[in-house]
């Protein structure tokens, strides 16, 4: 699949305001791709007989993506309940996206009290071949702002920057 910055040779933007990353959708969005997770969740949770889904998706420092809202997420979990052979018989699904309505900085608050190891993850949309971080798109803005308003340094390694 392509027509993403994500998944085709399409430039990932980098130097956005915080306006322009709210306003617009951007390159970097990936047509349906949370339905995709989602849709193979679903069937799965349905085989396995587990009634509850979560996804990881983010609201407020969400850099655009319509897939992302709790709008998306309400009715997706109507879908789930109106397409299967459970949820027809009644047995409901939950989606649960707990992260929704958490700024970047609550998040990386919550991970830090759960042990999360934040030297080993990574955000950025164009990182190098050697898996530095570029520092200048979205996903990389959002993340050191989130980092910043812990007061914390971001451990890993950034284009011109050490951890």
């Amino acid at each position: 699949m392509g027509g993403s910055a994500l998944t085709a040779d399409i430039d990932v933007p980098k130097g956005r305001s915080g306006d322009e990353m709210s306003n617009n959708i951007p390159s970097t969005y990936v047509p349906a791709r949370n339905t995709i997770f989602l849709s193979h969740a679903l069937g799965f949770a349905e085989v396995i007989g587990a009634r509850d889904i979560f996804i990881g998706v983010n609201a407020l420092d969400y850099s655009g993506y319509p897939d992302c809202r709790p709008a998306f997420v309400s009715a997706f979990e109507h879908l789930a309940n109106l397409a299967t052979k459970a949820g027809v018989d009644g047995s409901a699904f939950k989606l649960h996206a707990p992260l929704i309505s958490m700024s970047k900085a609550e998040i990386i608050r919550l991970g830090i009290s759960l042990g999360v190891d934040y030297g080993v993850t990574s955000s950025c949309y164009d990182p190098t071949a050697d898996g530095k971080a570029c520092g200048q798109c979205d996903s990389c803005h959002l993340r050191l702002r989130g980092f910043a308003e812990n007061q914390l340094a971001d451990p890993i390694h950034y284009v011109g920057r050490a951890a």
